[in-house]
C-alpha cells in the first residue's frame, strides 16, 4: 500500500467514524471498496499492531484474555457471544474451543493469513477521558475477518498486554477474492451410496472432498433422498417455532477460517432494519435473511437415526446459517424437531 492510498484510507476511517462513532469497520471498508483487512492494515502503527505469532500461538491466547466478547460472521449472518473461552484443544491444523451453552468453535488455522491487535475509543462522548475498546482479529488472506474478539474486562487482563508488547508493524499481502464461478452440476454417481454409509455426520466433510463438491451442490445431487429445498421464509418460522417451544437449537455460524457454534433456547425474533435478531442475554444473531437465496433441509446418518439440519445459503452458493436441534452424543434426534420439520414440509406443499 502506497503512503497516499494509507492517508486516504485512514483519512476516510476518521471521518465515517466521527460521524457515526458506532459504525462498524466493515461497513466502511465496503463504502471505500476495500476489504476490511486492507482497512485495518492501513491504521498500522497508529491504533493497530500486526502479531508475529502462528495461528496455533494466537488461539492458545485466547482462553487467557478474560471475558470477551466473540464474533463471527458469514456473508449475512453475525453471532456475537460474551463469555470466557474455553480450554484450547485440537491438532497443527484445527483448533477446538468445546464450550456448549458458551463460546463454543472449531478454529480452521489454514484460513489464517493475519493476526491483528486493535484500539479504538469507545463512543461515549459523556466520558472526557478517552476510553479504549482492544480487540483482537484475524483475517484470511483476502482481508475477510475470520473471527474477532473485544475485551470486557477493566482493567485488561495481563495476557492482553502480553499480546501488545509483540506488537509490530509489519504489513500483510491480501490478494483479490475472485467470485465464485457457478458450473454445471457435476455427476457423483457414488455419491447417495456412500452418503447412506455414514455412522457419523463429521464423516460429511471427507465425502464432499472425495466428490470435489460445494456443499450446496451435493444438496441438489440428493434432493428427494437426503435433501430437500424449503421455501426461503422457512427459517424465519423455524427460528419462531423454536423460540415459542422453547425448543433449544444450535446455531452454526461460519467465516472461511472459524465456525461459532451457540446452543440453547432462543428469543423472539425481532425484525429491524429489515434483518432478522435474536436477542439474547449472552448473545446475538443478526440474520439478512432477505438476501437468503436458499434454504435445504438436509439429513445425515449416524449411529442414534441420524440427524437433520436447515442450511441457508446465500445467491453466491456460500452458507449462511445451519440450524440443528440441541443434541447429546449417543441420543436420538429431539421429537419436537422432527415435527417442526414435518411442519416445513407442510407448508412447502401448500405453498
Amino acid at each position: 500500500m502506497i503512503p497516499s492510498q494509507q492517508i486516504a484510507i485512514i483519512e476516510a476511517f476518521d471521518a465515517a467514524r466521527c460521524a457515526q462513532p458506532r459504525l462498524p469497520a466493515i461497513e466502511i471498508a465496503e463504502r471505500l471498496s476495500i476489504s476490511e483487512g486492507e482497512l485495518q492494515a492501513a491504521r498500522l502503527g497508529r491504533d493497530v499492531w500486526t502479531l508475529p505469532l502462528s495461528p496455533s500461538d494466537i488461539a492458545a491466547y485466547l482462553p487467557q484474555l478474560g471475558r470477551v466478547k466473540a464474533l463471527t460472521r458469514s456473508r449475512l449472518a453475525v453471532l456475537e457471544q460474551t463469555g470466557d473461552y474455553p480450554e484450547l484443544g485440537g491438532g497443527p491444523q484445527t483448533g477446538l474451543l468445546l464450550d456448549p451453552g458458551g463460546l463454543d468453535l472449531r478454529l480452521l488455522y489454514t484460513h489464517w493469513h493475519w493476526a491483528c491487535l486493535i484500539r479504538d475509543p469507545m463512543p461515549d462522548t459523556s466520558v472526557e477521558e478517552a476510553q479504549w475498546r482492544w480487540s483482537l482479529q484475524i483475517f484470511n488472506q483476502h482481508g475477510c475477518a475470520v473471527h474477532k474478539c473485544f475485551a470486557l474486562e477493566n482493567p485488561l487482563p495481563r495476557p492482553w498486554g502480553a499480546l501488545a508488547a509483540l506488537g509490530t508493524r509489519d504489513t500483510p499481502a491480501f490478494t483479490q477474492s475472485m467470485p465464485r464461478l457457478k458450473r454445471p452440476l457435476p455427476e457423483a454417481p457414488t455419491l447417495a451410496s456412500e452418503w447412506g454409509a455414514m455412522r457419523d455426520a463429521h464423516q460429511f466433510f471427507a465425502l464432499l472432498q472425495r466428490h470435489h463438491l460445494e456443499r450446496i451442490e451435493a444438496n441438489q445431487l440428493m434432493e428427494g433422498r437426503y435433501t430437500r429445498s424449503l421455501p426461503v421464509q422457512a427459517l424465519e418460522t423455524a427460528l419462531q417455532y423454536a423460540s415459542l417451544r422453547a425448543l433449544p437449537l444450535m446455531l452454526f455460524v461460519a467465516s472461511p477460517g472459524c465456525v461459532q457454534i451457540r446452543t440453547g433456547k432462543l428469543p423472539t425474533p425481532q425484525r429491524a432494519r429489515g434483518w432478522l435478531n435474536l436477542f439474547g442475554e449472552q448473545f446475538t444473531l443478526h440474520l439478512n435473511d432477505t438476501a437468503i437465496d436458499q434454504v435445504w433441509q438436509v439429513s445425515k446418518p449416524n449411529r442414534d437415526g441420524g440427524v437433520t439440519s436447515i442450511e441457508a445459503f446465500d445467491a453466491e452458493g456460500s452458507l449462511v446459517l445451519q440450524l440443528y436441534a440441541e443434541r447429546q452424543e449417543g441420543r436420538v434426534e429431539r421429537r419436537e424437531w422432527r415435527q417442526l420439520l414435518g411442519k416445513l414440509g407442510s407448508q412447502e406443499a401448500v405453498a
